[in-house]
């Protein structure tokens, strides 16, 4: 996919001239060991603005001619418009989570021949439609995580899994309560995935366990900012929750970037932590993430604080990812580019030993 920013650094207005984004070779490897940072998370940012300003012109020119043209127009011009009076507020209604998700429905419609109902882009567009979501606000040591709590809204079903129902003011203390104990965890204990967090997450969509009472979360590929989850009793394992989704979150902005692989083929390959076998995209997926469990409990069990659970935990996922990343390396389905990232990515996990 093309891709774009405009000659200061950012991502281009609507109207603006393109020219292609590039990630410099130490923010590339950095991203590559987990170790991205606000620098990363700002150029991801940059990119996910692009791809959004190029969906918005692509349903522009495909609803010409259509009964849905005067609504995409209106959403286009008014885009625009704000652009001009408030960069701010425009670049918060650009990164609406769902807005990637929902154009993309509305796109794959029209080609389609199908019908495209565009209300919600008609709401996303005049208002962010975050208005409407709680606020949790948490602080440690003089650090904030500032998210929202989705527990409405469009498109939230991407996440895979069974939504809770809007939340009742007892339901967002519980939430408030944990996510500021997770929160101290991750600053007290991680605080380089802190830093990432609070730069690049905005969005958590609120879920329910299984039925079995395991709890579940999940990253959307096409919502960047947002995370799913159900909630924990555990604040331990809720941080560990939001830097693993996180990841997955870097990653798929990675990818619209610079994609890591060819396109999709019918091979499936082994996963040390599912009984399925995995295409090469998903199985890189999975690795990057269990980089940032790995990080994390040799972090807990150097900290002295995840005692023999974050032996078990760390040994595992050490184990599970290098194996992985080997299996990713001889598929041959990587990009020479995903070569790269994906040697970097298991030498840092072969380095993250616990006298490293």
């Amino acid at each position: 996919m093309s891709t774009a920013t405009d000659r200061r650094g950012g991502a281009p207005g609507p109207g603006q001239a393109l020219v292609q984004h590039t990630v410099p070779a130490p923010v590339f490897e950095a991203l590559a060991r987990g170790r991205g940072g606000v620098t990363a998370v700002n150029l991801l940012r940059g990119g996910q603005l692009s791809k959004r300003m190029l969906m918005l012109r692509a349903l522009r020119q495909t609803a010409e001619g259509l009964s849905e043209e005067r609504t995409a127009e209106a959403a286009y011009r008014g885009l625009l418009e704000l652009n001009r009076r408030d960069r701010a507020a425009w670049r918060e209604v650009m990164l609406y989570p769902y807005l990637d998700e929902g154009l993309t429905r509305t796109l794959t419609a029209l080609e389609q021949g199908l019908p495209a109902d565009l209300r919600w882009l008609e709401q996303v567009t005049a208002d962010p439609g975050r208005r409407a979501w709680q606020r949790v606000t948490a602080d440690c040591d003089g650090r904030e995580l500032d998210l929202r709590l989705a527990d409405q809204g469009p498109f939230r079903e991407a996440h895979g899994h069974e939504l809770a129902a809007p939340l009742t003011a007892e339901q967002t203390e519980e939430w408030t309560q944990a996510l500021g104990a997770a929160w101290t965890v991750l600053v007290r204990r991680h605080p380089w995935h802190a830093e990432a967090i609070a730069a690049g997450l905005s969005t958590l969509v609120p879920l329910l366990p299984n039925p079995d009472g395991t709890e579940v979360s999940s990253a959307a590929r096409r919502a960047f900012g947002a995370i799913a989850a159900s909630l924990p009793d555990d604040p331990v394992l809720l941080a560990l929750t939001l830097v693993h989704e996180f990841l997955h979150v870097q990653l798929g902005a990675l990818i619209d970037l610079l994609p890591l692989h060819g396109p999709p083929t019918s091979a499936r390959y082994h996963a040390p932590w599912r009984p399925d076998l995995r295409p090469a995209g998903a199985l890189l997926q999975g690795t990057y993430a269990h980089l940032g469990v790995t990080d994390f409990w040799r972090t807990e069990l150097a900290a002295g604080t995840g005692g023999e659970r974050a032996r078990r935990e760390y040994a595992t996922w050490r184990e599970h990812t290098e194996t992985a990343a080997g299996t990713l390396l001889e598929s041959g389905e990587l990009l020479p580019v995903g070569r790269r990232f994906v040697t970097e990515l298991r030498e840092a996990v072969r380095g993250r030993t616990l006298s490293a």
